[in-house]
């Protein structure tokens, strides 16, 4: 495969097989048509060491098998979105470098919670958390939820400080294009907040004054930009991650960050990002944050 003769800036989905798979391309599909995006279907049939005479046949059954799912996909697809341009990336390599590498490149990339399809790949499962942690790009995990529920739009978490700008981004993006509210949560979190369920505290509250003023300075200049998008704010005392689980069942999509280096309190710490991706009831989508220093340019955020 190469990289370069695929479009940048595309929505890249993990492609296996599987319902979970499914699911992701679904949801990567839709997100493609609605932002005008490329779409990219990935597939990554593994590696094989010559350890035998069988293993190229093996490899070659293994190529074949992975082209006729992405093609099958491709023509599903463009079948349900005549104006999506879809194209597909197959490697002979491990899926989990095949996604990163086009990470690079990619505005978005999406995957599905777990993984093994009737073609052998590891696309997703442990995988996911994995390209959440590491990815150059957004990348949003298609969890299982139940489609009976009422959805309430996009929950975003914010630490209150200038880091949180390219989350913000993404959900702000998001609700626009999606036309759903957005819930930003700011947690308060302490000896005490550490051993009681999570919970919102009334603007009443002196306790939650501070966390109230951090979370509007991050979110000054937003609410210009998608004036069409209601907003909410909510302090909730409690573990961060705890905070935001608690939100996401009835979500659309919750938004958090990643830092490459945590730093101890800070709502955005890879550890709360994990925890989310692994168990929230809705689509999570993961962004990467470098701290901003006084100097340097913001993040690279397509």
């Amino acid at each position: 495969m190469d990289t370069n003769s695929l479009p940048a800036g595309a929505v890249v989905v993990g492609v296996d097989g599987s319902d979970h798979s499914d699911r992701a391309v679904a949801w990567a599909a839709h997100e493609a048509h609605l932002t005008g995006r490329p779409l990219v279907l990935a597939h990554g049939t593994g590696i094989l060491l010559d350890v035998d005479p069988y293993a190229g046949t093996v490899i070659h059954e293994l190529q074949v098998a992975g082209r006729e799912l992405v093609e099958a996909t491709r023509t599903r697809l463009v079948t349900l979105h005549p104006d999506l341009s879809v194209h597909t990336a197959l490697r002979t390599a491990n899926p989990r470098q095949a996604l990163l590498d086009l990470a690079e490149h990619a505005a978005l990339l999406v995957v599905g919670s777990r993984g093994h399809g009737p073609v052998r790949s590891v696309l997703l499962g442990s995988v996911s958390v994995g390209l959440a942690r590491e990815a150059a790009c957004p990348v949003v995990v298609v969890r299982p939820h139940h489609p009976g529920l009422v959805r309430r739009g996009v929950l975003v978490g914010d630490d209150g400080t200038a880091d949180s700008a390219p989350v913000l981004e993404q959900a702000f993006r998001f609700a626009s294009s999606h036309r759903l509210p957005l819930t930003v949560l700011h947690s308060v979190w302490d000896s005490i907040a550490g051993s009681t369920r999570p919970h919102a505290l009334p603007k009443s509250d002196p306790a939650g004054e501070d966390a109230r003023l951090r979370l509007a300075e991050s979110l000054a200049g937003f609410a210009e930009r998608y004036s069409d998008v209601h907003v909410e704010q909510v302090i909730s005392r409690g573990q961060p991650a705890a905070s935001l689980l608690a939100e996401a069942e009835h979500l659309d999509l919750v938004v958090v960050g990643r830092h490459d280096r945590s730093r101890i309190g800070n709502l955005l710490l890879g550890s709360v990002a994990a925890n989310v991706v692994e168990h929230a009831a809705c689509p999570v989508a993961v962004v990467p944050v470098a701290p901003i220093l006084a100097g340097t340019n913001v993040p690279r955020y397509r």
